[in-house]
């Protein structure tokens, strides 16, 4: 049903760390689900699937594949990083973006 903290209906914040599920796993699966405007469901069979099927299987492939591509390339050493001019004026963008993003997202705390 639709969670209710005087009903005692949901998980809360208490009951999420008695569970033993890693604090990371719970921020994947909110920010996951988080909803746009409207109520979201929660389910503990759908935190299981996001968690098996969206984050350890994505990305398990992506180290896998980056791990791959630097055997295959790189002789397997990750070799040292040379920023040009046109990386750093990159990375100073994103870092801007990253910035705006996470001010966004505390605007969206409760109140």
């Amino acid at each position: 049903g639709k969670f209710s903290k005087s009903r005692g209906v949901g998980v809360f914040g208490d009951m999420a760390k008695d569970t033993g599920i890693p604090a990371d796993i719970w921020r994947f699966y909110l920010l996951y689900l988080r909803p746009e405007g409207q109520d979201s469901a929660f389910s503990w069979s759908d935190l299981m699937l996001k968690n098996n099927s969206e984050l350890l299987n994505n990305l398990g492939n992506f180290i896998n594949r980056a791990g791959m591509f630097v055997c295959k390339f790189f002789g397997s050493i990750v070799p040292t990083m040379v920023l040009t001019p046109d990386d750093k004026r990159l990375l100073a963008r994103v870092t801007l973006e990253l910035r705006q993003y996470h001010q966004l997202l505390e605007k969206v705390r409760w109140v």
